[in-house]
């Protein structure tokens, strides 16, 4: 059922194509626009409701957004009056947090590699930190003030194994992440940390995002906190209040349906780590990509179509510098592609054998291999679905192409069918800006050096 604040609300795909078809009469999609990012704000409510409501009654729970899968201020924002907390792994993804409105209590600073700095900042701010590795505990006992009201963690590799991508797997054997934990006196190193530092009474653990299973992300969650137990009862005390259990539910690309669910989630866990919900510890939750992917979408025009080889390919403006992921792992991060018309309707017709190739000049730019597509032309426009989380909100800037513009947009029914109003997230980026980006206050540095 929907949680969507307008009654009778159109379903997702029903939004999304009246998304496309008013961008398009609208010009946001079109010559002087050819490729849009596109967040469907139903949708990112629906989800955050279907996160609180999977978690509902278990006290003491803090759900972070992580900025990495949209970092992009409005939408921060959308999600923190939605009642988010915010995950920030760099300088920059914690201080667009502030400026999105989190307040400093509600942000976790999870970055492998914080530097002094970050780390004096996040202390300064009462910003929640957790250590990647043992050197860092001391580097923050260093920096810690007696008064300091950071929580801090320590984050754990429980070596439970990976899933089904290697590069997005963080609790194999030689993961960069955390405290290895089966390694030879890992553990008990990790024991001698809590005794030590009285202030440190939060383990996180995280195995991995996307191709990781329901059963391998609460195997290592159930590691996690039986190691909090035994830490408590080897200290004898109930140091360790909070576990960090990270993000990582995966999401289905395949098709319109949302699966794996919040609720098939809590559900995994309450199976496997029964005492996970009781109360004795605080929990925080780290989920990005699966609040996201299905509720944004990228719009982008058909430039040309050629045939080579006896296939057509539609040149299009979305390649490589909005779909990273997709052009180089296709295997691993296959996309929907959807055909629409130069009116912005879905198009209808006899299917033809496509490649949907994007803008950059390079031959591997192609973000859909031998589709069966409604025959594209000059003119039409292609849809990459459930690209909300990753896609248009961390663009590659290969080829100087310009940052794509990214809208929000919310669906109305009405007696005509849905009626659809867009906000700007993200203005498209200027050559002006690509140009300054590009080093032009320095043009003639290398030409005269200083004496």
């Amino acid at each position: 059922m929907s949680l969507s604040p307008f009654p009778c609300a159109p379903s997702s795909s029903v939004r999304v194509a009246a998304a496309v078809r008013h961008a398009v009469a609208t010009g946001l999609l079109g010559e002087s626009g050819p490729v849009a990012g596109f967040v469907d704000t139903d949708g990112v409510r629906d989800s955050v409701a279907a996160l609180h409501e999977a978690f509902a009654g278990v006290p003491g729970v803090l759900h972070t957004f992580a900025a990495k899968a949209a970092s992009l201020v409005p939408v921060l924002r959308l999600l923190a009056e939605c009642g988010m907390g915010c995950e920030v792994a760099s300088p920059g993804e914690l201080r667009i947090a502030l400026d999105a409105g989190f307040a400093p209590s509600r942000i976790v600073l999870d970055s492998p590699a914080k530097t002094r700095e970050e780390i004096r900042r996040a202390l300064a701010l009462g910003v929640a930190l957790n250590a990647d590795n043992l050197d860092e505990v001391d580097r923050i006992a260093s920096l810690r003030p007696s008064n300091a009201a950071s929580v801090v963690g320590l984050r754990v590799n429980p070596q439970v194994g990976g899933g089904s991508i290697g590069a997005m797997s963080t609790a194999t054997a030689t993961s960069k992440f955390g405290v290895a934990l089966r390694d030879p006196g890992a553990r008990e190193r990790v024991v001698e940390a809590f005794a030590a530092h009285p202030w440190l009474t939060r383990l996180h653990a995280h195995v991995g995002s996307q191709g990781c299973s329901l059963e391998l992300i609460a195997a290592g969650i159930g590691e996690t906190y039986r190691l909090a137990e035994e830490i408590n009862t080897l200290l004898g005390r109930r140091q360790i209040t909070g576990l960090d259990i990270g993000g990582g539910l995966p999401v289905n690309f395949a098709d319109d349906e949302v699966r794996p669910t919040f609720a098939a989630y809590a559900a995994a866990l309450r199976a496997a780590v029964p005492g996970l919900f009781d109360g004795r510890y605080e929990l925080v939750t780290e989920f990005g990509r699966s609040l996201l992917a299905k509720n944004g979408f990228i719009g982008a025009l058909v430039e040309y179509t050629k045939d080579a080889g006896g296939r057509r390919i539609a040149l299009t403006h979305a390649g490589a510098q909005t779909a990273t992921r997709t052009v180089f792992m296709p295997d691993a991060w296959p996309l929907r592609v959807g055909a629409f018309g130069s009116d912005g309707r879905p198009k209808a017709g006899p299917s033809l054998v496509q490649d949907i190739a994007g803008p950059c000049c390079f031959a591997g730019d192609v973000v859909a291999h031998a589709r069966d597509l409604p025959e594209l032309r000059e003119g039409d426009y292609v849809v990459l679905y459930d690209t909300g989380a990753y896609y248009f909100s961390t663009p590659w800037a290969y080829n100087s192409l310009p940052r794509p513009a990214v809208y929000g947009f919310r669906t109305e029914a009405g007696p005509d069918g849905p009626s659809v109003r867009f906000a700007a997230v993200r203005d498209a980026q200027s050559l002006d800006s690509i140009s300054a980006e590009s080093g032009l206050a320095h043009a003639d540095a290398l030409l005269h050096f200083p004496s």
